[in-house]
C-alpha cells in the first residue's frame, strides 16, 4: 500500500512537473478560476551532517485549496536509505517533494517534519522551499511561497 501511495504521489508530481506551476503564479492581469494565496514558514537547522526542517504550509484565500506539493532542494547531497513522512517522497539526492493536504481559506495549515542526514559533514548548506504544485489554482502573491535560506552548521534555527 505505502509503494502504491508513492507511485501515485510520484505520477502526481511528474505531471505538475510537466504541466508547470500555471501561468498564472505571477500574474498582473485578470484572475480566472480559484485563487489562493500559499504561504511556506519555518526554520531549518543543519548540525553534524544532519539536517531538520519544520514547515508549515498555510493559505491565505480566499479559496480553498484542495493540494498542493512543497519542493525542498538542497545544495548538498542526502544520505540515502532515510524514511521520509508519507505526504513525501525523494525526486533526486538534495530534493524531497511533499504534499500539504488540503488547505481550507483564512487558515487552513499544514505541519511537516523532516529529519535527514548529508551525505557528507557540510559546514554549510542553502535549502529552497518552492511551491512546485498548487492544482491549478492562481496564486497572485508568490513571494511568501519561495524561500532560499543559508544554514551553518551551527545547530541553530534560520528562520524562513
Amino acid at each position: 500500500m505505502r509503494g502504491l501511495r508513492k507511485g501515485v504521489l510520484g505520477v502526481a508530481l511528474a505531471a505538475a512537473a510537466v504541466m508547470g506551476a500555471g501561468g498564472t503564479a505571477g500574474a498582473v492581469g485578470p484572475v480566472v478560476g480559484p485563487e489562493a494565496d500559499l504561504s511556506h514558514h519555518g526554520h531549518v537547522s543543519l548540525w553534524d551532517g544532519r539536517v531538520g526542517v519544520w514547515l508549515v504550509s498555510e493559505n491565505h484565500g480566499p479559496s480553498d485549496l484542495s493540494q498542493a506539493t512543497v519542493r525542498l532542494a538542497f545544495s548538498e547531497p542526502m544520505a540515502g536509505g532515510h524514511e521520509l513522512p508519507p505526504a513525501c517522497l525523494w525526486s533526486s539526492d538534495r530534493v524531497v517533494s511533499c504534499r500539504t493536504g488540503e488547505l481550507r481559506a483564512v487558515g487552513g495549515a499544514g505541519e511537516l517534519a523532516l529529519d535527514l542526514r548529508t551525505a557528507g559533514l557540510p559546514d554549510e548548506m542553502t535549502v529552497e522551499i518552492t511551491t512546485a504544485w498548487r492544482d491549478g489554482v492562481a496564486d497572485r502573491n508568490p513571494r511568501n511561497d519561495r524561500h532560499r535560506v543559508l544554514v551553518l552548521a551551527t545547530g541553530d534555527p534560520y528562520v524562513f
